[in-house]
């Protein structure tokens, strides 16, 4: 049996194989609603045999998207339409998570393919935006410091959140503190310059995030609860592999069941870009933290993700970019590792097209 097609259980929930579909903005939410367009994409996806979907990202407050298009999960309208994208990914026999973010510093964006990039002015449709300090993303407006109060009631707002992803039908959390967003810019020394609790030493720039850990698992109940980290920002004095080990610890014992290692995003930076070159930092923590990691960074090839499992370098691999190329991504994994196609659970639809086709001509 591959290891990748080998199932995974985190609190009981079971997953059918390790080859997981990593978050993806989509842009192309209204008022923070998702339509059609997630319906497809996603399940898509859920069709082409992924054991687990994680979503884009989805706000947790209106001022927390990425951009006006971004998905959200804050009012009762958008947990309606996620429930309807939830229902067909569960008919395919996947399973699927809810990625709960907040851009801070980097909110109030266009989305990528605007011929305008920056901070969307507040005339037209932008807004303020805030960090842990009053320090700009290079190229956008600087933020607001929050206060205190304010990100007391962040934390509550991720809280507010976790319990409509449970009235949704989600089976998994994933906390983003990565790329950056808001989460990231707390952990990180050099977005983060507050000298309160909220900031200093690593346990004060940890404080956010362990707070909404300790809120979303008590309204979630025994669920899989993931986080996604940057492993390292990529300069000098900023956040590194150290930091995200120790950080690695004290969520284990938080009740988080897996660590979704990704890297960058918080400033410019020079990234040594190359297949799979996101995984040592994922293979750091899994060798010395007692938690589950998965791996995300151009993993592309069925083998290439196979090998990353069979060193112990993470216990699941999550696609991106290779799964918006192909869909079925998964299936032809299989075939190449060597599985038959009748240990494969091909949509009926879709057996026709199985890796080999062994189905009779004309049928």
């Amino acid at each position: 049996m591959s290891l990748l097609f080998s199932p995974l259980t985190l609190r009981g929930t079971t997953f059918a194989n390790r080859v997981w579909l990593a978050p993806m903005c989509q842009y192309s939410a209204v008022d923070g609603v998702v339509n059609d367009w997630h319906l497809v994409h996603l399940g898509a996806r859920a069709t082409g045999g992924f054991g687990l979907l994680l979503t884009e990202a989805a706000a947790v407050l209106p001022e927390g998207r990425i951009s006006p298009q971004d998905a959200g999960l804050w009012n009762d309208d958008q947990t309606t339409a996620w429930a309807r994208v939830v229902e067909f990914v569960h008919g395919q026999g996947a399973r699927i998570g809810v990625q709960l973010a907040h851009a801070g510093r980097k909110a109030s964006t266009y989305r990528p393919w605007s011929p305008t990039q920056g901070s969307v002015p507040v005339e037209d449709g932008g807004w303020p935006t805030v960090g842990p300090s009053d320090v700009a993303f290079a190229g956008y407006r600087a933020p607001a410091e929050l206060s205190e109060r304010e990100i007391t009631d962040i934390v509550a707002a991720f809280a507010d959140a976790a319990v409509r992803a449970d009235r949704a039908g989600f089976d998994v959390v994933e906390l983003h503190a990565a790329h950056g967003y808001l989460l990231h810019q707390f952990l990180s020394p050099r977005s983060n310059l507050r000298t309160d609790a909220w900031g200093g030493d690593l346990a004060g720039r940890s404080r956010l995030l362990l707070q909404i850990v300790h809120a979303v698992r008590d309204v979630w109940g025994d669920k899989p609860l993931l986080v996604r980290l940057s492993g390292t920002d990529w300069v000098d004095g900023g956040w590194d592999v150290e930091q995200t080990t120790e950080l690695s610890g004290w969520l284990a014992a938080a009740g988080v069941d897996l660590i979704d290692m990704s890297s960058g995003g918080n400033e410019p930076a020079s990234i040594p870009v190359g297949p799979g070159y996101q995984v040592p930092l994922a293979a750091e923590v899994r060798h010395r933290v007692d938690i589950p990691v998965g791996a995300v960074g151009l993993i592309t090839e069925p083998q290439q993700a196979e090998q990353i499992l069979a060193d112990g370098e993470a216990d699941v691999v999550l696609l991106a970019r290779a799964a918006l190329r192909d869909p079925s991504w998964p299936f032809r994994a299989a075939h190449e590792l060597g599985l038959d196609h009748h240990e494969i659970a091909y949509p009926p639809q879709y057996r026709r097209g199985s890796w080999p086709d062994r189905v009779p001509a004309g049928r």
